[in-house]
């Protein structure tokens, strides 16, 4: 950063009982009033320079003995302006850099120091540097320009607009040709650039990240205007200015605290006006990048956008901005994690908002309502596995969610055709977790939810899991023998088809038997026991037990020669495997 001095005389000035002063053998002649601060100063030095000053005490007596008051509250850059402006009349050194250069300026434009009040003035030396030195530099550039526009907006359109002028151009420049110091805080990016190093594409966006929302969106709408840098790019930029200014619900959440089962605590809430103001000052931010979002494909990852709609969701954006986040992170819902779709509510910070991850799942299955060539078939099918993966994940966290109700995670499964899932054991773990977590569930509500798992979608290790664990349902255990009985009879089929035909088809009956036996002893077993949970363990064993000596007993038999084998009717197998029961 560039620096300007001016002035050789130290520094005189002073603080007495709330005045400021300067020291002189002279009396003070003139008192001004800059908002809270009160200066005891001289007529010769500043009405030499300021032509404000001269028509103000235009009016009064140089004989008066009483120094002349002055109020100059309404001066751009207050109390610290003025006192530059004043030391440079006093001949007083003074340091200008592109930090303070912007406020002088101003000032000194706001007391008429100007070339036709005296020659060499403050306002000529200023705008002198600003040309040279600040508009030529990158960081430099981007300071005045915040500067200028945190004291008068708009209005200074004559340090405003240069300045951003001379950002975008130096944005807009290949980055072989960037020499000057940035910066660039990634994560594995090494801060010494050596001489050959190439510069990063993406070198500008966290310098600019600083502006305020309204410049940042002029620069890159001119940056983008120009049609020289490619979209991602611009996401990028867009993705590091949300980074710093919106902060994720999740992250404030986790801030406030987790319950060891990931369910969120509820932060403590301001109770003044702040969180209203921050509010509000994060839903403009939010709608502003919103809208500079390109709309080429592949320019924001959709784990963004996501984060994007929880911000909108936390900050109760406007409907228009929700639905736009809801259909552009749809159709990239494949490139998110399931984190990502963990959408607090506002009001009640340890519910999640299912309704909006619903609404963001159905605006990625319409994508497959429209014809599409064979190449994106395969594309967008590769994509259904992924998110198949990424919901029941999602599920899985839902599911710990004590207060949810059974109805609406049973909806929330069916919102996932079932053609999407190739497999069915994220979808088994997500309701065993519900199940873990709401001991309470009737028989009913059980077998409702168990009734959505596919058998035969399990994998071996996950349906060999399910077999043993006492929380399914009996009807629910019987389907999973059936089913793994059935792949073992298929498997030998092939070396055993002259010999083992009758036991498998035995073995077949068995099962089918059993699981007719279950719809008869259900109402029975009933009335011993509220539910399949509340039944002790031990019974859950005998019948775990009892069916894995069915099925070892039905694969030895498969291994036995038929005149060593006696072979049972259906109806006396499945007598005797009740009786084990």
């Amino acid at each position: 950063m560039k620096y300007m001095k001016l002035g050789s005389k130290p520094d005189t000035f002073y603080t007495e009982e709330a005045v400021r002063s300067v020291v002189s053998d002279i009396p003070a002649d003139l008192i001004i009033h800059v908002n809270n601060t009160k200066y005891q100063l001289h007529k010769f030095p500043l009405l030499l320079k300021c032509g404000l000053l001269q028509r103000l005490c235009s009016d009064t007596d140089d004989g008066d003995e009483e120094p002349v008051p002055v109020a100059l509250h309404d001066i751009p850059g207050g109390e610290q302006a003025f006192e530059l402006c004043a030391k440079f009349c006093y001949g007083i050194s003074i340091s200008i850099s592109a930090g303070n250069l912007v406020p002088a300026m101003l000032a000194a434009r706001f007391l008429r120091m100007t070339e036709a009040v005296a020659k060499g003035n403050l306002v000529a030396k200023l705008e002198t540097f600003f040309d040279s030195c600040v508009l030529q530099g990158w960081k430099d550039s981007v300071a005045a320009l915040q500067a200028a526009w945190r004291i008068s907006g708009w209005n200074e359109s004559r340090i405003v607009q240069p300045c951003i002028d001379s950002i975008v151009e130096k944005i807009l420049l290949p980055p072989s040709k960037v020499t000057w110091s940035y910066t660039y805080t990634r994560p594995g990016y090494n801060s010494t650039r050596k001489p050959h190093q190439s510069v990063p594409k993406d070198w500008w966006t966290e310098d600019i990240s600083d502006l305020d929302i309204e410049v940042f969106r002029s620069v890159i709408s001119t940056v983008r205007a120009s049609r020289l840098l490619p979209p991602p790019l611009i996401g990028e930029a867009l993705h590091v200015y949300a980074c710093k200014h919106l902060v994720d619900p999740l992250h404030v959440a986790s801030d406030a605290g987790l319950t060891a089962n990931g369910v969120l605590h509820q932060p403590p809430q301001s109770s003044d006006d702040g969180e209203e103001k921050l509010v509000a000052m994060q839903r403009r931010v939010l709608e502003s990048i919103v809208t500079m979002v390109p709309g080429e494909p592949g320019s924001v990852t959709g784990r963004f956008l996501l984060r994007l709609l929880r911000v909108a969701n936390y900050v109760s954006a406007s409907s228009s901005t929700r639905a736009q986040l809801i259909r552009q992170a749809g159709s990239q819902l494949d490139e998110a994690r399931a984190a990502d779709l963990l959408i607090p509510l506002p009001s009640d910070p340890h519910a999640y908002d299912v309704g909006t991850a619903e609404a963001v799942l159905e605006h990625f299955l319409a994508q497959f309502q429209r014809p599409a060539p064979t190449d994106e078939r395969r594309r967008m099918s590769a994509a259904m596995e992924k998110v198949a993966r990424i919901f029941d994940e999602y599920l899985r966290t839902i599911a710990l969610d004590r207060s949810f109700p059974v109805g609406k995670f049973v909806d929330l499964v069916e919102c996932l055709p079932d053609i999407a899932r190739s497999d069915h054991d994220g979808l088994y773990y997500a309701i065993d977790i519900y199940l873990k977590e709401h001991p309470e569930l009737s028989k009913a509500d059980k077998k409702r939810l168990c009734r959505l798992i596919d058998c035969r979608k399990l994998s071996p290790d996950v349906r060999a899991q399910a077999i043993a664990n006492d929380r399914m349902p009996l009807r629910t255990i019987v389907q999973l023998l059936f089913v793994e009985q059935e792949r073992t009879i298929g498997a030998a089929a092939g070396s055993h088809a002259a010999s083992g035909g009758a036991a498998d088809r035995a073995s077949v009956g068995v099962i089918s038997q059993l699981a007719a036996g279950t719809k008869d002893e259900e109402p029975a077993s009933s009335a011993g026991h509220k539910s399949d949970v509340h039944r002790p363990r031990r019974d859950h064993a005998r019948v775990a037990d009892g069916a894995s000596a069915m099925a070892r007993s039905l694969s030895a038999s498969t291994k036995t020669p038929p005149a060593a084998r006696k072979e049972r009717t259906p109806e006396e197998t499945g007598s005797r495997m009740r009786n084990k029961q």
